[in-house]
């Protein structure tokens, strides 16, 4: 390694340990809140002419934005906050049943499964034709361990084109005969 490479890597380190000492305590947390994936969120959201704070308070009571926050929350595997997120979306359109079936997905990523099939079945009720909730129910029954109600509804999702299903039907047929 040159000395060249070794002053640029103690350079980054050295950085680092700065950014992170100065961003970890109380008072640089309070003044770096504009930096905020809330605080980001909410200023593309509002009225690029400088709106009012109202703006912002209907975009933190839109169903929309709770719904968007609890599946930015799913997918990085903070079920627990994604639940809440789902709630407010769901108090607020209670007849959105896309925030019952990500709900219910979470609640079977953190193993409560009857929660979980509770909600995929009232989003499945919503909207009977919709292959992906009934995927997402058949993921929930696997992890539940329930293989048959899982490969009930695979082949139910499958008939409704959700691609998915017809995927995971596809390997699994292949598995069972290369055996």
């Amino acid at each position: 390694m040159t000395l060249k490479s070794v002053l640029a890597t103690i350079s980054i380190s050295l950085l680092a340990l700065v950014l992170v000492i100065a961003f970890a305590s109380p008072a640089a947390a309070q003044k770096t809140d504009k930096y905020t994936w809330e605080a980001m969120f909410a200023k593309k959201t509002a009225d690029p002419q400088g709106a009012s704070d109202k703006s912002d308070e209907k975009t933190a009571k839109d169903a929309d934005y709770w719904f968007d926050k609890g599946a930015l929350c799913a997918t990085y595997g903070n079920d627990r906050a994604a639940i809440n997120y789902f709630q407010k979306a769901i108090s607020l359109d209670p007849n959105r049943s896309g925030a019952y079936f990500e709900q219910g997905i979470s609640n079977g990523q953190l193993g409560d499964f009857d929660k979980a099939i509770t909600l995929v079945n009232e989003a499945i009720a919503m909207e009977p034709q919709n292959g992906l909730y009934l995927y997402g129910r058949g993921r929930v029954y696997l992890l539940a361990g329930k293989q048959d109600q899982a490969m009930e509804d695979f082949k139910k999702a499958a008939e409704l084109d959700d691609e998915d299903a017809q995927t995971y039907l596809k390997h699994v047929a292949q598995f069972w005969n290369d055996e």
